[in-house]
């Protein structure tokens, strides 16, 4: 009877838990030295996919899904007609050491409705990650969600035992939190990301003195905005996230398309959900202003809000600027080759590594698993001719994508062949 009623709140609360996208555990390190149990370093969470390319799992629930606030976005919401569970911290406990032991998961991530305020849920939750490191000497990864408006003191004692904090500032912009969100307030997201910032950086400058200072959030804090819920564009998206990358060196900003869930004169039609595409180039811009060394000025303007859902927004930036290219690959230095369209960060270091030996050829170029599709407007040298020197920019898109297209009828041909 016991084990039933768990597997019911599981149930419903793993189900609640599965909007949050921002799970991944990359930075931190954790070890076993302690003949505990679990082990964090170098791992990833949620079947999330760690550098190595593996995938991983973590158990990914809220402590509860009663919430005293109404936010239009969320599953969650008061006014919202659903069952309604809430776990014990002991409960949580026992099925994260439970599911550990089965090999079922490899860590914790921890999220919840507001119930009463925000300090009793946040207690809450630290104690939950308290009980498995101390208690249980548990050393896997445990991500927690920081609740906006808990105090420092609360705060300060989850860094102690997550690996990562994350506080979701939901919302683009200051204005569509007030309209969809107007129980909350923008300053309870802010103020315990910045506190989290200065104390992220204090143990570290502590760490570097004393070696036996606890470690704290070792894989730093995250968040995560809700896209298309309200009338905020791509560039309100970007512009916030790039804010936070550069203000408070956050790790990721994770990017949720709005899933219609209820009825809402605010919101979206039901049955018109944010395009998965829209999310997918959202992250592609948010890879290039981290790894790529773009500017968000550069991939996104005031007089085009919108990232084009056709390509790519490398490609779309390269096309807008085809008077840098053609870059010459056995020339040019790293920054200006990692700009090429169809060049990841890995394939421009082959490339810079490779050509002190030897001159770069278009075979070493599909040995390195580049998109030569793409690259080869906008390279040159022993590597390829200059290809792109008598078309127009819109001519090269459409090579593209016609080339594009027809690998995918070929591919779905090839897969209908099979049944």
């Amino acid at each position: 009877m016991v084990w039933e009623r768990i597997e019911e709140k599981l149930t419903i609360l793993a189900d609640a838990a599965k909007y949050d996208v921002s799970c991944a555990s990359s930075g931190s390190s954790r070890k076993n030295d302690n003949k505990g149990l679990g082990n964090a370093e170098g791992m990833g969470i949620c079947h999330a996919y760690t550098e190595d390319g593996r995938c991983v799992s973590l158990l990914k629930i809220l402590l509860t899904n009663f919430c005293i606030f109404d936010c239009a976005y969320c599953v969650s919401r008061k006014s919202n007609d659903i069952k309604r569970a809430a776990f014990t911290v002991d409960e949580v406990v026992d099925l994260t050491i439970n599911f550990y032991r089965r090999n079922y998961i490899e860590g914790l991530f921890l999220s919840s409705g507001i119930f009463k305020n925000a300090d009793f849920t946040m207690e809450r939750l630290v104690l939950v990650a308290k009980k498995l490191r101390t208690e249980h000497k548990f050393n896997g990864y445990i991500h927690l969600k920081a609740i906006p408006g808990a105090s420092d003191e609360l705060m300060e004692l989850a860094g102690l035992y997550a690996d990562r904090l994350s506080v979701n500032i939901e919302m683009p912009t200051e204005q569509g939190l007030k309209l969809l969100a107007p129980d909350k307030k923008r300053e309870d997201m802010v103020h315990p990301m910045h506190y989290l910032k200065n104390s992220i950086d204090r143990h570290k400058e502590e760490k570097k003195v004393i070696k036996s200072s606890p470690i704290f959030a070792p894989a730093g804090q995250s968040t995560q905005m809700v896209v298309g819920a309200g009338p905020e564009t791509d560039l309100h998206v970007l512009y916030t996230a790039d804010h936070f990358y550069k203000k408070l060196s956050l790790k990721r900003v994770y990017y949720s398309g709005y899933i219609p869930i209820s009825y809402d004169a605010r919101l979206p039609a039901i049955g018109t959900p944010v395009p998965m595409i829209r999310e997918n180039r959202l992250y592609q811009a948010d890879w290039l202003m981290r790894f790529y060394g773009f500017d968000v000025q550069e991939i996104i303007t005031p007089e085009e809000p919108l990232l084009d859902l056709e390509i790519d927004p490398k490609l779309s930036w390269a096309l807008r600027n085809l008077h840098l290219f053609p870059v010459d690959i056995n020339r040019a230095d790293l920054a200006l080759i990692k700009r090429v369209p169809g060049i990841g960060v890995a394939s421009a270091l082959k490339i810079v590594a490779a050509r002190r030996f030897a001159p770069v050829t278009v075979d070493s170029l599909k040995q390195m698993g580049i998109a030569l599709n793409r690259a080869r407007y906008f390279i040159c040298g022993h590597a390829s001719v200059n290809m792109h020197k008598d078309y127009m920019p819109s001519q090269i898109r459409q090579f593209i994508l016609a080339e594009a297209n027809s690998k995918y009828h070929v591919n779905f041909s090839r897969q209908i062949t099979l049944f």
